[in-house]
């Protein structure tokens, strides 16, 4: 049958070309992305109430909220933010949760909250995951020289009606975000000594538009053949409407609105500035919907962007620009992983060319190359996923492995050539030789894979990748192996010899390896020697060069995202202030030479663009280098210019494609938490400070920003029983001094199809100054008029300017980076022995406070303890696997004792690759650092699958050697490694040429799979060695020993 299969090479070509055709309408379809899809399963609640304090929030919203949330099946954390102005809760569940599911059980429980204060909108669902996070930034400004001296502040609701809408509809978009700018509002400006002339309160006024400010539908009435629908219209469409609105009627008098009122359209107050190399701008960045492409994505958003600037924002006199782009980092990774991959592949034929002497034979080889690599792209598409840099990583490894079937196949059918055979003869004979050997070596480095699918972390979803793409060119190179392989020699011609034996063998290029073995394998002593040294040097290198754990690599962009955070009660001016300063310390490095930071001149790199945030009480810059290598330098120039003004903390970190731009991977969380928030603060401020002394230069961030409860509060206490004297009741009093402080919210106002809020303001406060409260002129119902402190008590005192809760308990935050040198694992012991430790020690933890530790740490220990597990449920399945292709117990044992061996050498191979790359920068290179991350461990898996494949042709080789009779278990062993040695050196030389250009040349993205990369070039290697050394002479010590018992057996019985 396989004779006749080979025969038959137009059916075998059609299949082949079927297979590549839909392989490449595969590449072209798959989504290509940054990093592969991560599952949501984080919802978050937003709820707005403008000008609301942190204390009233937590207690209106966030607890009325928590008390139906934490009823949530599966709710796995939930922690609630209250600011200013608005609520936030994060509900994090379990991996594999439904989250559609949990979405519509968040929304019921939010519906059973009875109610909330006036003015608070409704709370709004969203969902998140760092692999969705925003990837285009776009900035919309003045055109040159402002010619219609626009305020870019007041532009935002023209951006947001005009350009925002627009950008949404691009297919592929899922949302975009606006910053920087404040919204159109109505403000009436209301005169109350008018307005208490006439006996009327803020209240009435606020009331008054409200029930006139309404639409109401009277159904429908029949008239002869028509049915109209009824409508009554109340809703104002004009400002001046407002004007004419009448608040009371005295008798004949009629008062209206625009007798005790201004009414304008204004914008509201200023919360936050945005510039970008120091120029006002409102700005945008877009999101992408789940399994979006985001090259196909950008082109569309740049398409439409090119309109709207000419159709909407030329003829306004503004234009829009690209601020920052992440695709470019996607691109520049995508195409430093196909330069490796093709150089790899180059280097690979080389090989081959030189251990086969035969560009015919090299061609054959080369087969699977392109077809299992297409192969990639189908199993890509079919199982859903996408075009990534860590799916291309799996690509470029199996780029070296997908010719060890094709060799193995060579090598048996060229020795059956040479015994005599015929071309179609020897294709049938070599193919049925190796069968066992390629079938067994495919399916084990295949199922090893199957334990990441329930590998639910992070490190599992992104692995999966790599695991679906070698899995797909791992089968299909079987199938070329045995089918376009044989087929394709069958139809080269060479000389035919006589069989190749051990001593032939040893007069070739091979000779002195086999010559060494021969010598290592003559004596028990020296094979005993081997194996012990073997295995102490396994010993100690799992023992003493395993590194401390991270999580997760980075993924990290030439970007810094830089905050500089204030003490409490920095108002929004003064923020504004720091940033022109720290503009003009910054923004005369924008796009200017090299020279002075090279010569050391200055410490501050060339910038390319420097974006920055500004909110009252912190500034946060984004900035990018000229020469990406520079990004470090400019983080530490930021960090260090932050904290020499007085009072100030900084926190920087690099832009990351994998998660937040905090550190997310690297981070330490500290929760501390109580019933106190005096208490929780000085724990705090200890933590923080223990944290500094224990790590050396850490980035330390918290939530809320402050470790101290200075945020400036006043308290107003009315005297109620003069209150009801004058005719105030609470709600109108608390109403009133909104009105003359910060301003009331009245009703919405719709223009067009624009949604205002209406305000009231008092006309008579010229200017808000503290000092100036307690004179404000408070007119009561019955016309008195008297100041404010009359009739209330005005207290000054401090308090937290946000208040976080952690699973219903107020709680701070303590966001602890180690320094790069300290790997997360052992930043992680610090942490609990220094810091929490040492504070246990010394008393520093009160009663009544916890601390626990949270954040990437948590999820390192749980991602380890989920690979440990699923790598020991890898190592049963291949065993079972091999005792069934073998049909016995032993043997496979023998083979996976390769496994821990591999292992070593992986572990001793990162050792040399940090150790290598850390002399780098004194001759002039980038430094080449690799962490021992999830994804890196996730190596010894493909390694599992792999280091067996050698061990196996050699017991598969000497069981077979050992079915002839007059073979002793020397010869045997001995035979079988001279006749598998060359494909052992092809495939292991093949597979490392193959992943030496991922691991040693660097660029972007590779250090998202250098890690594995590097263990399994390593590993391989190192199994190489022990399998021609270690291996044979483990073989002929338990073969022989087993042989003797049997003869001992056989003897005792007769």
């Amino acid at each position: 049958m396989l004779e006749a299969l080979y025969r038959r090479g137009t059916l075998l070509i059609v299949a082949t070309l079927i297979v590549c055709l839909f392989g490449i309408m595969a590449a072209l379809r798959v989504p290509v992305q940054m990093i592969p899809d991560l599952e949501v399963r984080t919802i978050s609640v937003q709820t707005s109430w403008p000008g609301a304090t942190p204390q009233d929030v937590e207690k209106e919203i966030l607890i009325e909220q928590e008390e139906y949330l934490r009823g949530i099946p599966n709710l796995r954390r939930m922690v609630s933010t209250a600011s200013t102005g608005s609520a936030s809760i994060e509900l994090e569940f379990p991996f594999g949760t439904d989250i559609n599911d949990a979405l519509v059980r968040v929304n019921n429980a939010l519906s059973q909250v009875p109610s909330y204060p006036e003015n608070v909108d409704e709370p709004r669902l969203l969902t998140s995951s760092f692999s969705n996070n925003a990837f285009l930034y776009f900035r919309v400004m003045p055109l040159e020289g402002n010619p219609r001296g626009l305020d870019m502040p007041s532009m935002r609701d023209f951006v947001d009606d005009y350009v925002r809408a627009r950008m949404e509809r691009v297919e592929g978009v899922s949302q975009v975000n606006l910053s920087g700018g404040v919204e159109r509002q109505i403000q009436i400006l209301v005169d109350p000594a008018l307005l208490a002339k006439r006996g009327l309160t803020f209240s009435d006024v606020r009331d008054a538009i409200r029930s006139r400010n309404r639409d109401v539908s009277g159904g429908d009435l029949d008239s002869g053949k028509r049915r109209y629908l009824l409508r009554t219209v109340g809703r104002f469409t004009q400002v001046e409407e407002l004007e004419t609105l009448i608040l009371t009627r005295q008798g004949d008098n009629i008062v209206r609105l625009g007798d005790v009122a201004e009414v304008r359209l204004d914008r509201a107050e200023l919360r936050g500035l945005s510039f970008f190399n120091g120029h006002p701008v409102v700005g945008l960045s877009v999101q992408r919907e789940t399994g979006g492409n985001v090259i196909a994505i950008r082109a569309a958003v740049l398409a439409e962007i090119e309109r709207i600037k000419r159709e909407v924002l030329e003829p306004a006199g503004l234009t829009m620009a690209l601020s920052n782009d992440d695709v470019v980092y996607v691109e520049d990774s995508v195409a430093n992983v196909w330069t490796n991959l093709g150089l790899g592949a180059l280097l690979a034929a080389g090989v081959m060319f030189w251990f086969l002497r035969s560009g015919a034979l090299m061609a054959v080889g080369l087969l699977g190359i392109p077809v299992c690599t297409i192969a990639a792209f189908l199993g890509l598409l079919i199982t859903g996923r996408t075009i990534n840099v860590i799916s291309l990583a799996g690509v470029a490894f199996a780029i070296g492995m997908t010719l060890d079937n094709t060799i193995v196949v060579l090598e048996a059918i060229e020795q059956e050539r040479r015994r005599g055979l015929g071309r179609f003869e020897a294709a049938v004979a070599g193919v049925r030789r190796v069968w066992t050997a390629v079938l067994a070596s495919t399916l084990t480095t295949v199922l090893v894979f199957v334990p990441v699918l329930f590998v639910e972390q992070e490190a599992g979803q992104i692995y999966s990748d790599i695991a679906i793409a070698i899995s797909a060119s791992i089968m299909l190179s079987m199938l070329v192996a045995v089918t376009l392989v044989p087929a394709a020699t069958a139809r080269l011609k060479f000389a035919n010899g006589t069989q190749v034996t051990a001593a032939d063998a040893s007069a070739s290029s091979g000779g002195r390896i086999l010559r060494g073995i021969r010598w290592l394998l003559a004596v028990p002593r020296r094979r005993l020697t081997v194996m012990a040294t073997t295995v102490i040097v396994t010993l100690g290198a799992i023992v003493f060069l395993t590194p401390p754990a991270e999580y997760l690599p980075e993924g990290e962009e030439a970007k810094t995202f830089s905050r500089l955070i204030a003490p409490p009660g920095y108002s929004l001016n003064e923020m504004a202030g720091l940033g022109e300063r720290i503009n003009a310390h910054f923004l005369p490095h924008l796009q200017v030479p090299r020279d002075d930071f090279a010569a050391g001149r200055s410490d501050i790199p060339p910038i390319a663009s420097f974006n920055m945030g500004i909110e009252p009480g912190s500034l946060r810059v984004i900035a990018t280098t000229v020469e990406p290598g520079d990004i470090n330098a400019l983080m530490a120039a930021l960090t260090t210019h932050f904290r020499s003004y007085p009072g100030m903390r900084a926190f920087s970190s690099r832009g990351s494609i994998i998660s937040s731009n905090d550190g997310g991977t690297r981070s330490v969380n500290l929760d501390i938490s109580g019933p106190d928030l005096p208490e929780i603060y000085r724990t705090a401020l200890n933590a923080y400070r223990r944290a500094e002394e224990a790590l050396e230069s850490p980035q330390i961030g918290s939530s809320p920003s402050s470790l101290v409860l200075g945020q400036p509060l006043i308290e107003l206490r009315p005297d109620w029983e003069r209150m009801a004297e004058l005719g105030f009741s609470s709600t109108d009093f608390g109403y009133a001094v909104a009105a003359m402080s910060d301003g009331a919210y009245a009703d919405e106002f719709f223009l067009d199809d624009d949604k205002i809020d209406i305000f009231l303001y008092s006309g008579a406060v010229s200017s808000r100054e503290v000092h100036e409260l307690a004179d404000l002129p408070l007119y009561a119902p019955n016309g008195a008029v008297l100041p404010l402190s009359a009739v209330t008590e005005i207290h000054e005192t401090v308090d937290s300017d946000a208040i976080r809760r952690v699973d219903g308990r107020r709680t701070v935050t303590l966001n602890i980076i180690p320094p790069r040198s300290v790997p997360l694992e052992t930043g992680v012991g610090i942490v609990e022995e220094q810091v929490v430790g040492a504070m246990r020690a010394a008393g520093e933890i009160p009663a009544s406070v916890s601390i626990d530790l949270s954040g990437a740490s948590d999820q390192l220990m749980e991602t380890r303890e989920a690979l440990s597990g699923n790598f020991i449920i890898s190592i049963i399945l291949s065993f079972l696997l091999l005792v069934v292709i073998f049909t016995h117990w032993g043997y496979p044992l023998m083979i996976l004792i390769s496994v821990p061996l591999g292992i070593a050498g992986g572990i001793i191979g990162l050792w040399l690759l940090n150790a290598v790359g850390a002399i780098l920068p004194w001759l002039g290179l980038g430094e080449i650092r690799q962490p021992f991350d999830m994804i890196t461990m996730l190596g010894f898996l493909i390694l599992l699958g792999t280091v067996v494949n050698n061990p196996i042709l050699i017991v598969d080789e000497a069981r077979q050697n050992l079915r002839e009779v007059g073979v002793s278990v020397r010869e045997a062993v001995e035979t079988a490694v001279a006749s598998r040695l060359r494909p052992i050196l092809m495939s292991t030389v093949t597979t490392v040429c193959g992943l030496a250009p991922l691991v040693l040349i660097p660029g972007a993205g590779t250090e998202l799979y250098r890690g594995v990369g590097a263990v399994v070039l390593f590993g391989l290697l190192f199994a190489m060695a022990v399998t021609l050394t270690f291996l044979p002479a483990l073989l002929i010590t338990v073969l022989e020993w087993r042989q003797r018992s049997d003869a001992q057996r056989q003897s005792a019985t007769t």
